[in-house]
């Protein structure tokens, strides 16, 4: 469901190293700790302990309700508040599950920030990512203000909104398949990373 282009340009959020003030600045706190953990020679050899750190590590910085809402669009507001927390857990397990795998594929990608835009509430980080082959593609972070601490909730990757991209998604199988149609795609999507990343 994610673009393998897009999971790797998400993953060199994590793994930065020069960032600048502002909303940066609790990004490069779970930086800091990604690097850690994929660092950390004892976690290498014990496979559930490392995923399950980088997962509970990533969270810190994604705010998944709030894309999991922009994610579903207007089929948000129709959901019952049980469907939203549902929908906004599956859309997490998704998330994590991806960049968990890819961020320990992680090969020397580097991120170069470029400018860092903040009006009121939100703010927007624009970088490019150089590959180990020297290809560079943009990636602009979308960040939200909430009590304090700045959250990420949407990744534009050469233009192209992931959170956009998710919603023509969702908006397709609901209209086709309903609601209950998405969960269950959803689930299986999960289901698959689960096994793929235990492996």
């Amino acid at each position: 469901m994610l673009k393998r282009i897009t999971l790797n340009a998400v993953v060199c959020l994590f793994l930065a190293t020069n960032a600048f003030a502002g909303a940066t600045d609790d990004v490069k706190s779970v930086v800091d700790s990604v690097v850690r953990i994929v660092s950390d020679k004892s976690m290498k050899t014990n496979d559930s302990k490392r995923r399950q750190a980088l997962k509970m590590t990533i969270s810190v910085i994604f705010d998944y309700n709030e894309m999991a809402k922009r994610s579903m669009g207007k089929h948000w507001n129709q959901r019952t508040p049980e469907e939203q927390k549902q929908f906004t857990d599956l859309f997490a397990t998704l998330l994590e599950n991806s960049y968990s795998s890819k961020i320990e594929s992680y090969n020397n990608e580097k991120i170069v920030y470029l400018k860092e835009n903040i009006d009121g509430e939100y703010a927007e980080v624009k970088s490019k990512v150089i590959t180990a082959k020297r290809d560079e593609f943009t990636v602009d972070y979308r960040l939200l203000n909430k009590n304090g601490k700045w959250m990420v909730y949407d990744v534009v990757i050469e233009g192209v909104s992931l959170v956009s991209n998710y919603r023509t998604q969702f908006n397709k199988i609901i209209l086709a398949d309903g609601y209950a149609g998405l969960v269950k795609k959803l689930k299986t999507k999960s289901d698959e990373l689960k096994i793929s990343t235990s492996k």
